[in-house]
Protein backbone atom coordinates (compact mmCIF):
# COMPACT_ATOMS: atom_id res chain seq x y z
CA UNK A 1 0.00 0.00 0.00
CA UNK A 2 1.00 3.29 -0.88
CA UNK A 3 1.65 5.86 2.07
CA UNK A 4 -1.15 8.50 2.49
CA UNK A 5 -4.25 6.65 1.50
CA UNK A 6 -7.30 8.36 1.73
CA UNK A 7 -10.52 6.81 2.63
CA UNK A 8 -14.12 7.34 3.72
CA UNK A 9 -15.25 4.74 6.29
CA UNK A 10 -17.57 4.42 9.26
CA UNK A 11 -15.78 4.17 12.83
CA UNK A 12 -16.81 0.88 14.38
CA UNK A 13 -15.42 1.80 17.93
CA UNK A 14 -13.96 3.81 19.77
CA UNK A 15 -11.92 3.18 22.64
CA UNK A 16 -8.60 4.45 24.27
CA UNK A 17 -8.08 7.59 21.77
CA UNK A 18 -8.55 4.91 19.36
CA UNK A 19 -10.81 4.80 16.27
CA UNK A 20 -11.50 1.79 14.66
CA UNK A 21 -12.37 2.76 10.42
CA UNK A 22 -14.24 0.51 8.17
CA UNK A 23 -13.30 1.22 4.55
CA UNK A 24 -13.52 0.08 1.41
CA UNK A 25 -10.17 -1.67 1.94
CA UNK A 26 -10.55 -2.82 5.76
CA UNK A 27 -10.56 -1.89 9.40
CA UNK A 28 -8.16 0.85 10.12
CA UNK A 29 -6.95 1.69 13.39
CA UNK A 30 -6.82 5.44 13.79
CA UNK A 31 -6.08 8.48 15.99
CA UNK A 32 -7.39 11.36 15.42
CA UNK A 33 -6.08 14.69 14.33
CA UNK A 34 -5.21 17.53 17.55
CA UNK A 35 -8.12 19.98 15.68
CA UNK A 36 -10.52 17.97 17.51
CA UNK A 37 -9.59 18.65 20.62
CA UNK A 38 -9.01 22.53 20.50
CA UNK A 39 -12.89 22.35 18.19
CA UNK A 40 -14.34 20.39 21.46
CA UNK A 41 -15.57 17.65 19.72
CA UNK A 42 -14.34 13.97 19.46
CA UNK A 43 -15.31 11.23 17.10
CA UNK A 44 -17.75 8.84 17.91
CA UNK A 45 -19.05 5.71 16.72
CA UNK A 46 -21.38 5.64 13.53
CA UNK A 47 -19.70 8.53 12.69
CA UNK A 48 -18.74 8.78 8.90
CA UNK A 49 -15.51 10.02 8.78
CA UNK A 50 -12.35 10.57 5.85
CA UNK A 51 -9.29 9.45 7.08
CA UNK A 52 -5.32 9.22 5.91
CA UNK A 53 -4.27 5.74 6.22
CA UNK A 54 -0.41 5.24 6.17
CA UNK A 55 1.58 2.38 4.57
CA UNK A 56 2.08 0.33 8.45
CA UNK A 57 -1.57 0.49 8.73
CA UNK A 58 -2.57 2.85 10.94
CA UNK A 59 -4.20 6.31 10.10
CA UNK A 60 -5.25 9.70 10.64
CA UNK A 61 -9.57 10.58 11.48
CA UNK A 62 -9.48 13.97 9.14
CA UNK A 63 -12.46 14.91 9.13
CA UNK A 64 -16.11 13.95 10.63
CA UNK A 65 -18.60 14.14 7.81
CA UNK A 66 -22.22 16.08 9.13
CA UNK A 67 -24.27 14.24 11.42
CA UNK A 68 -27.78 13.28 11.29
CA UNK A 69 -28.02 12.90 14.78
CA UNK A 70 -25.63 12.15 17.81
CA UNK A 71 -25.90 10.94 21.51
CA UNK A 72 -23.79 12.14 24.10
CA UNK A 73 -24.21 8.79 26.55
CA UNK A 74 -23.88 6.52 24.97
CA UNK A 75 -21.59 8.10 22.57
CA UNK A 76 -23.23 7.22 19.41
CA UNK A 77 -23.85 8.95 15.87
CA UNK A 78 -26.23 8.60 12.87
CA UNK A 79 -28.32 5.90 14.49
CA UNK A 80 -31.00 4.95 11.98
CA UNK A 81 -33.49 3.17 14.64
CA UNK A 82 -33.11 2.45 18.41
CA UNK A 83 -35.16 -1.30 19.48
CA UNK A 84 -35.96 -0.78 22.80
CA UNK A 85 -36.66 -4.37 24.18
CA UNK A 86 -39.28 -4.84 26.29
CA UNK A 87 -40.42 -8.57 27.74
CA UNK A 88 -44.06 -9.11 28.12
CA UNK A 89 -43.35 -11.55 31.33
CA UNK A 90 -40.37 -12.61 33.21
CA UNK A 91 -40.15 -9.08 33.80
CA UNK A 92 -43.35 -7.52 33.16
CA UNK A 93 -42.59 -4.35 31.26
CA UNK A 94 -41.86 -0.95 32.60
CA UNK A 95 -44.10 1.12 30.17
CA UNK A 96 -43.11 4.28 31.48
CA UNK A 97 -39.58 3.12 30.95
CA UNK A 98 -40.61 2.27 27.47
CA UNK A 99 -42.08 6.08 26.87
CA UNK A 100 -39.24 7.32 27.76
CA UNK A 101 -36.94 5.73 25.65
CA UNK A 102 -39.39 5.87 22.79
CA UNK A 103 -39.79 10.26 23.70
CA UNK A 104 -36.05 10.07 23.83
CA UNK A 105 -35.68 8.86 20.10
CA UNK A 106 -38.39 10.92 18.85
CA UNK A 107 -36.75 13.57 20.15
CA UNK A 108 -33.27 12.79 18.53
CA UNK A 109 -35.06 12.09 15.02
CA UNK A 110 -34.31 7.87 15.40
CA UNK A 111 -36.85 5.78 14.49
CA UNK A 112 -37.87 3.68 17.17
CA UNK A 113 -38.80 -0.40 17.09
CA UNK A 114 -40.51 -1.44 20.07
CA UNK A 115 -39.55 -5.18 20.31
CA UNK A 116 -41.26 -7.72 22.56
CA UNK A 117 -39.66 -10.77 24.13
CA UNK A 118 -40.75 -13.96 25.54
CA UNK A 119 -44.10 -14.19 23.24
CA UNK A 120 -44.10 -17.88 24.16
CA UNK A 121 -45.04 -17.02 28.27
CA UNK A 122 -48.04 -14.51 27.56
CA UNK A 123 -49.96 -13.21 25.17
CA UNK A 124 -48.82 -9.76 23.40
CA UNK A 125 -51.59 -8.50 21.95
CA UNK A 126 -52.53 -5.85 24.20
CA UNK A 127 -48.68 -4.59 24.59
CA UNK A 128 -48.81 -4.78 20.48
CA UNK A 129 -52.53 -2.95 20.27
CA UNK A 130 -50.58 0.18 22.11
CA UNK A 131 -47.55 0.85 20.38
CA UNK A 132 -48.78 -0.40 16.84
CA UNK A 133 -51.85 2.44 17.80
CA UNK A 134 -49.16 5.10 18.44
CA UNK A 135 -47.93 4.60 14.55
CA UNK A 136 -44.75 2.37 15.81
CA UNK A 137 -43.31 -0.45 14.28
CA UNK A 138 -43.83 -3.41 17.14
CA UNK A 139 -42.37 -7.11 16.65
CA UNK A 140 -43.39 -10.25 19.20
CA UNK A 141 -40.68 -12.75 19.46
CA UNK A 142 -40.22 -16.00 21.63
CA UNK A 143 -36.57 -16.66 23.12
CA UNK A 144 -35.98 -19.67 20.96
CA UNK A 145 -37.65 -19.65 17.20
CA UNK A 146 -35.55 -17.89 15.04
CA UNK A 147 -38.26 -17.52 12.52
CA UNK A 148 -40.14 -14.88 14.98
CA UNK A 149 -37.40 -12.62 15.01
CA UNK A 150 -37.71 -12.95 10.49
CA UNK A 151 -39.65 -9.32 10.51
CA UNK A 152 -37.22 -7.85 12.99
CA UNK A 153 -34.06 -8.82 10.76
CA UNK A 154 -35.60 -7.64 7.65
CA UNK A 155 -36.10 -3.48 9.04
CA UNK A 156 -32.31 -3.80 10.37
CA UNK A 157 -30.86 -4.76 6.80
CA UNK A 158 -29.07 -1.34 5.97
CA UNK A 159 -29.39 0.49 9.15
CA UNK A 160 -27.51 1.14 11.97
CA UNK A 161 -29.83 0.02 14.71
CA UNK A 162 -29.27 0.11 18.53
CA UNK A 163 -30.54 -2.42 20.96
CA UNK A 164 -31.62 -1.08 24.71
CA UNK A 165 -33.86 -2.74 26.97
CA UNK A 166 -33.97 -3.98 31.02
CA UNK A 167 -31.77 -6.76 32.34
CA UNK A 168 -33.77 -9.71 32.17
CA UNK A 169 -35.82 -8.89 29.24
CA UNK A 170 -33.79 -11.33 26.83
CA UNK A 171 -31.63 -9.05 24.47
CA UNK A 172 -28.93 -11.82 24.43
CA UNK A 173 -31.26 -14.52 23.24
CA UNK A 174 -33.20 -11.99 20.44
CA UNK A 175 -29.20 -10.92 19.19
CA UNK A 176 -29.20 -14.76 18.77
CA UNK A 177 -32.14 -15.14 16.85
CA UNK A 178 -30.57 -12.67 14.81
CA UNK A 179 -27.32 -13.95 14.09
CA UNK A 180 -25.53 -16.18 16.75
CA UNK A 181 -22.60 -14.73 15.18
CA UNK A 182 -23.27 -11.62 16.54
CA UNK A 183 -24.22 -12.72 20.57
CA UNK A 184 -20.93 -14.32 21.01
CA UNK A 185 -19.19 -11.32 19.14
CA UNK A 186 -20.88 -8.79 21.78
CA UNK A 187 -20.42 -11.17 24.52
CA UNK A 188 -16.53 -11.20 23.85
CA UNK A 189 -16.09 -7.46 23.61
CA UNK A 190 -18.24 -7.04 26.74
CA UNK A 191 -15.85 -9.42 28.87
CA UNK A 192 -12.76 -7.71 27.76
CA UNK A 193 -14.24 -4.48 27.95
CA UNK A 194 -15.38 -5.27 31.67
CA UNK A 195 -18.51 -4.33 33.24
CA UNK A 196 -17.30 -1.56 35.17
CA UNK A 197 -14.96 1.94 33.90
CA UNK A 198 -15.26 1.61 30.11
CA UNK A 199 -18.96 0.11 29.82
CA UNK A 200 -20.71 3.63 29.86
CA UNK A 201 -17.99 5.09 27.49
CA UNK A 202 -17.70 2.41 24.72
CA UNK A 203 -19.71 1.42 21.84
CA UNK A 204 -18.92 -1.04 19.21
CA UNK A 205 -21.10 -1.39 15.22
CA UNK A 206 -21.54 -4.84 14.30
CA UNK A 207 -21.90 -5.91 11.07
CA UNK A 208 -25.04 -7.67 10.15
CA UNK A 209 -24.73 -10.31 7.48
CA UNK A 210 -27.55 -9.36 5.67
CA UNK A 211 -25.92 -5.56 5.75
CA UNK A 212 -26.25 -3.19 8.69
CA UNK A 213 -24.58 -2.92 11.64
CA UNK A 214 -26.31 -2.92 15.51
CA UNK A 215 -24.83 -1.32 17.68
CA UNK A 216 -24.06 -2.88 21.41
CA UNK A 217 -24.40 0.11 24.02
CA UNK A 218 -23.32 -0.63 27.06
CA UNK A 219 -24.89 1.42 29.90
CA UNK A 220 -27.62 2.66 27.65
CA UNK A 221 -30.25 4.15 29.88
CA UNK A 222 -33.20 6.28 30.16
CA UNK A 223 -31.45 8.02 32.97
CA UNK A 224 -28.21 8.35 31.60
CA UNK A 225 -30.06 10.59 27.99
CA UNK A 226 -32.00 12.57 29.76
CA UNK A 227 -29.50 13.78 32.01
CA UNK A 228 -27.22 14.74 29.04
CA UNK A 229 -30.19 15.42 26.67
CA UNK A 230 -33.32 16.27 28.63
CA UNK A 231 -36.23 16.88 26.77
CA UNK A 232 -37.91 20.28 27.29
CA UNK A 233 -41.47 20.26 28.52
CA UNK A 234 -42.20 22.85 25.69
CA UNK A 235 -41.17 19.50 23.44
CA UNK A 236 -42.72 16.86 24.38
CA UNK A 237 -45.72 16.95 22.86
CA UNK A 238 -43.39 16.74 19.98
CA UNK A 239 -42.03 12.96 21.24
CA UNK A 240 -45.48 11.54 21.39
CA UNK A 241 -46.20 11.29 17.42
CA UNK A 242 -50.15 9.56 17.82
CA UNK A 243 -51.04 13.58 19.81
CA UNK A 244 -49.81 15.16 16.56
CA UNK A 245 -53.30 14.73 14.64
CA UNK A 246 -54.90 17.18 17.74
CA UNK A 247 -52.16 20.09 17.23
CA UNK A 248 -54.03 23.24 17.66
CA UNK A 249 -57.29 22.03 18.70
CA UNK A 250 -57.26 22.64 21.86
CA UNK A 251 -59.15 25.42 23.21
CA UNK A 252 -56.05 27.31 24.86
CA UNK A 253 -53.23 28.09 22.95
CA UNK A 254 -49.94 26.46 24.29
CA UNK A 255 -52.35 23.81 26.23
CA UNK A 256 -49.60 21.52 28.44
CA UNK A 257 -52.65 18.90 27.60
CA UNK A 258 -52.09 17.98 31.53
CA UNK A 259 -54.40 19.55 33.15
CA UNK A 260 -56.71 22.57 30.81
CA UNK A 261 -60.11 22.26 30.15
CA UNK A 262 -61.58 21.58 26.52
CA UNK A 263 -58.02 19.86 25.64
CA UNK A 264 -58.10 17.64 22.37
CA UNK A 265 -55.35 15.39 23.59
CA UNK A 266 -57.01 14.57 26.84
CA UNK A 267 -60.65 14.34 24.72
CA UNK A 268 -58.83 11.50 22.43
CA UNK A 269 -57.75 9.53 25.71
CA UNK A 270 -61.25 9.37 26.65
CA UNK A 271 -62.37 8.39 23.20
CA UNK A 272 -59.73 5.73 23.08
CA UNK A 273 -58.08 7.09 20.40
CA UNK A 274 -54.86 7.63 22.77
CA UNK A 275 -53.65 4.38 24.55
CA UNK A 276 -54.33 5.94 28.42
CA UNK A 277 -50.67 4.18 29.37
CA UNK A 278 -49.06 6.57 26.62
CA UNK A 279 -51.01 10.03 28.51
CA UNK A 280 -50.07 8.74 31.47
CA UNK A 281 -46.27 8.23 30.47
CA UNK A 282 -46.60 11.86 28.70
CA UNK A 283 -48.05 13.49 32.09
CA UNK A 284 -45.04 11.41 34.18
CA UNK A 285 -42.63 13.03 31.75
CA UNK A 286 -44.27 16.63 31.74
CA UNK A 287 -44.12 16.30 35.59
CA UNK A 288 -40.95 15.43 35.90
CA UNK A 289 -39.77 18.10 33.43
CA UNK A 290 -41.33 20.80 34.79
CA UNK A 291 -39.12 20.03 38.41
CA UNK A 292 -36.06 19.49 36.16
CA UNK A 293 -33.28 21.45 37.94
CA UNK A 294 -30.25 22.79 35.45
CA UNK A 295 -27.78 20.82 37.55
CA UNK A 296 -29.61 17.51 36.71
CA UNK A 297 -28.74 18.16 33.36
CA UNK A 298 -25.17 17.90 33.71
CA UNK A 299 -23.59 14.71 32.36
Amino acid sequence: MMADQMYHGLILQSIGGFYYVETADGVFECKARGTFRKERVSPLSGDRVTVTVNADGTGVVEEILPRRNSLVRPPIANVDQLAIVASVAEPKPNVLLLDKLIAIAEDNAIQPLVVITKSDLEDTAALEAIYRMAGFPVFAVTNTETESAAALKDVLTGKITAFTGNSGVGKSSLLNLIDPALCRETGEISKKLGRGRHTTRSVTLFPLSGGGYLADTPGFSALDIERTQPIDKEALFDCFREFEPYFGKCRFTGCSHVHEPDCAVRAAVEAGEIARSRFDSYVAMYEEAKLRKPWETQG
